[in-house]
């Protein structure tokens, strides 16, 4: 009897184990979990590093333009190369994550970007540093950013609207915070160890951005729906149109509002800190998304931050003073917060969680069709009239017909697009 007892025990002891190490593991990777908050973090780090180097090249633009003997238009071809790859490759690595998980893809990502900073810096040539800063900078950020941001909705249920927005909160820090950081490393040791030591920064942080990620349990138990399917469907194509419209706007305001007032007599200092009031204020509202969406339905405030960006042109319009600019500068941040911060919200309520990462890397390539289109057209307006005014009033009917575009979208195709998708479900099973 003793030598069948003793057996059974120390069986009945290591199923106990068994079942509780489980039942850790199980609660370690529950949604709302530990893990989740992580997760956002992750996604705040490369966030905050993406768009904190990508938005800081303004302080280095004069400095390269001197050295490199170049023109202004051959100088911002740095940034126009950088933004088409980030844009264009996040589609790709949206897809990458979704198959392989995030982990791989992030650090491959830190370890381009980290190089691509480092090899621009000593970059002898002009041309080199095209491909280097290009690559580097914008498929590095490709790597790490999608695939960052669409993991933290699958940790998520009861605080997903809070913690989308705290990750992408990352992203306006980092347009706060990094220009003034480069602008005083730049004076102390020039722009090639500034760049030199972004490098180094940013390898460091997107490696803990890397460890930090983790393929979500909401993810993993949802069926996909496939890309095409998403991206024939209307709310996606009046979601996409929308972002072109309304980016192309931002993205006017982004490279003429500091000249613009400078020109109208404002200090460097001054003309430049409405670019961080932008951030300051995006901040604001990706971070206090989590109360707001309390009070109304997703799709309803996307609608109305979209409405709050093409207003907001309205106070540049009849610039009077410095104070108007502040205003303007203030209200385009606030909606621009609250947008970027529902965007992977209202995605998730149309298509669900199962291939996020692809999606929301499709969605964003309208980004790029806004940054190389919008400064391009906003310019010629403006040399062919020789006044700013006639490019704000572009940016103002980009921003209005971007609402227009978003304006028939109704919380009732959510649960037809639902529908939808549970029968193209229950036809494979």
């Amino acid at each position: 009897m003793e030598r069948i007892t003793v057996p059974k025990l120390a069986q009945s002891n290591n199923v106990e184990r068994t079942l509780k190490t489980t039942q850790a593991q199980v609660s370690a990777d529950a949604p709302d979990s530990l893990r989740g908050w992580l997760a956002a973090l992750s996604a705040f780090i490369a966030g905050f590093v993406v768009f904190g180097v990508m938005y800081s090249f303004g302080v280095f633009f004069t400095p390269m333009e001197a050295e490199f003997h170049a023109s202004r238009t051959a100088t911002s071809v740095f940034f126009a190369i950088t933004g088409m790859l980030f844009y264009f490759f996040g589609s790709i690595t949206g897809r990458l994550s979704d198959r392989f998980g995030p982990r791989r893809v992030v650090l491959a990502g830190a370890v381009i970007m980290g190089a691509g900073l480092a090899l621009t810096a000593a970059a002898p040539r002009m041309w080199i540093g095209y491909l280097t800063y290009g690559a580097g900078a914008g498929i590095g950020a490709s790597c790490v950013y999608i695939p960052t941001l669409a993991l933290v909705g699958g940790w998520f249920t009861r605080y997903r609207t809070t913690a989308l927005g705290l990750a992408a909160a990352g992203t306006g820090c980092g347009t706060l915070l990094m220009p003034p950081v480069a602008a005083v490393l730049i004076q102390a040791h020039g722009w090639r160890t500034t760049y030199a030591l972004f490098g180094a920064g940013s390898f460091a942080l997107l490696l803990l951005c890397g460890g930090l990620a983790r393929q979500p349990p909401l993810a993993q138990a949802s069926q996909t729906t496939k890309l095409w399917h998403v991206m024939r469907s209307r709310p996606f194509a009046l979601l996409y149109a929308s972002w072109v419209l309304a980016t192309t706007g931002l993205v006017v305001s982004m490279v003429f509002l500091t000249p613009f007032a400078h020109a109208a007599g404002a200090s460097p200092l001054a003309a430049s800190a409405l670019i961080s009031i932008i951030g300051g204020m995006s901040i604001l509202g990706r971070a206090g998304i989590g109360f707001i969406t309390r009070k109304a339905a997703s799709v309803l405030l996307y609608k109305l931050s979209v409405l709050v960006m093409a207003a907001s042109y309205l106070l540049w319009m009849p610039f009077t003073g410095y104070g108007w600019l502040v205003a303007f500068a203030a209200t385009l941040g606030l909606g621009y917060g609250v947008r970027i911060a529902l965007t992977p919200v209202v995605l998730i309520e149309f298509f669900g969680l199962g291939n996020l990462g692809a999606v929301l890397g499709a969605f964003f390539t309208a980004s790029c069709i806004s940054a190389v289109c919008g400064p391009l057209v906003a310019a010629l307006i403006i040399d062919q009239t020789g006044s700013y005014k006639w490019g704000v009033a572009f940016a103002l009917l980009m921003g209005v017909l971007g609402f227009v575009a978003i304006a028939p979208l109704g919380s009732r195709e959510i649960s037809l697009g639902t529908s939808r998708i549970a029968r193209w479900r229950s036809f494979r099973l």
